[in-house]
């Protein structure tokens, strides 16, 4: 491996740390508050809709924060993978103190702000870190960054389960782990956190008037919607939809593991084919595959099996070419790139509000119940049809935008 290649192991490790602190907690802790404390559907769509608020002002000031930080980096991001272990812990090891929905609002607003800035430095030293790569240096480090991103959702979403047979309070131990691998992926990105001798920011307005980096940002927003809703409703999906309760943790494994098998192919076939072709591609598979959730019932858990395969597959293209794509545009207006990931995350991160304040209470209102108690039929119709039918809906839109985006070949990748 070439000198300047030799850390991107460690930028895999940081990357699994950033995934089990982002769509895990979607997946477990709206489920694990209702069923621990019984917090309503409703209210905690409310919280997590609110959060999602805080991040409109939040995520752009946290990537002028980062920015201006650029020469401290590495102490900075020490304080926050601190703050987002700690609240970790709070979520899941600590009984609330106080009101569980507070305690939830509170524990989550510094777990999202903490991998909100983390998440910002990271991908913005990772621009300049491609930069310094031999050949397709933004593809090479993608291909790490989010093959080790799926390998950490992977662990992240089964580890309760397992963790459940071994142990009386798996998400405590959950929470507990979560703090261990903070500390190593701190430890292993020590030596990367400097100072690369970029040009100076050029702000929000320079990246905004360029006119590809706001089309990826549009497609950015459309096209990670149908994942917000899917890991919202997954754990309802499975028990109530498929009446599969204790299947959750093998079917997310079967996803995750497949996404992230398929992350460097979809890589290497970019580098072939093209990255736009390449996604649009994959988009539509996305769509095959994944709208048959919408015809299963009771007991078809081997069928989606196989759709989790397939849609897995399709997630490892959207999650290592569109993030490639706007990191190289990020080097070419605007090199720092911290202010753009800044608004890249909060775009992400809208897209899971719009499940919380959309789905969930409308769900609840249709009568929809957890545990022993029994839902309505129109109630498990209506799950089903927002866990697959939005999704491919949205898929649509996001497939329309990048199909008028013919200028994004020439942006693809660092030759």
């Amino acid at each position: 491996m070439p000198v300047r290649a030799r850390r991107l192991p460690s930028y895999a490790l940081f990357a699994a740390l950033l995934s089990a602190a982002g769509l895990p907690v979607y997946i477990h802790a709206p489920k694990f508050y209702v069923d621990e404390y019984g917090v309503s559907l409703a209210a905690l769509g409310a919280v997590l809709f609110g959060l999602r608020l805080l991040d409109v002002v939040q995520d752009p000031l946290l990537g002028g924060l980062s920015e201006r930080m650029r020469r401290h980096r590495g102490a900075a991001v020490a304080i926050g993978a601190f703050v987002m272990a700690a609240a970790m812990l709070g979520l899941f090891a600590v009984p609330p103190p106080i009101l569980p929905i507070a305690w939830f609002g509170i524990m989550l607003t510094l777990v999202f702000s903490g991998f909100s800035f983390l998440t910002i430095c990271f991908y913005a030293q990772g621009v300049s870190k491609a930069d310094s790569l031999p050949g397709r240096g933004h593809l090479a480090l993608a291909r790490w960054r989010e093959t080790g991103a799926l390998l950490g959702v992977c662990v992240a979403s089964v580890a309760p389960v397992g963790l459940g047979v071994v142990m009386g309070a798996p998400f405590a131990g959950y929470a507990t782990g979560f703090a261990v691998l903070a500390l190593a992926s701190v430890l292993a990105m020590s030596g990367e956190w400097r100072d690369a001798g970029l040009p100076p920011s050029t702000g929000f307005a320079t990246i905004l008037r360029d006119p590809v980096a706001r089309q990826l940002l549009l497609i950015a927003l459309f096209n990670a919607a149908p994942v917000a809703v899917t890991s919202t409703l997954f754990l309802f999906y499975v028990e109530i939809a498929l009446e599969a309760a204790g299947w959750e943790g093998p079917l997310l494994l079967l996803f995750f593991l497949s996404a992230a098998g398929a992350a460097p192919c979809w890589g290497l076939l970019a580098e072939r084919f093209g990255g736009r072709r390449v996604l649009l591609a994959a988009m539509a598979l996305g769509i095959v595959a994944f709208g048959g959730a919408l015809f299963l019932g009771p007991g078809d858990v081997a069928v989606f099996a196989v759709i989790c395969i397939a849609s897995g597959a399709v997630l490892g293209a959207d999650l290592t070419l569109l993030p490639a794509m706007f990191a190289t545009r990020m080097a070419r207006v605007s090199p720092s790139a911290a202010e753009g990931f800044g608004l890249w995350s909060f775009v992400s991160k809208f897209t899971l509000a719009f499940a919380a304040i959309a789905l969930l209470p409308l769900l609840e209102g249709a009568g929809l119940r957890t545990g022993d108690a029994s839902s309505p039929p129109q109630a498990t119709r209506l799950l089903i049809i927002f866990y697959a039918g939005v999704p491919c809906a949205l898929k649509l839109i996001a497939i329309g935008l990048l199909s008028r985006m013919n200028a994004i070949e020439d942006i693809s990748w660092k030759q």
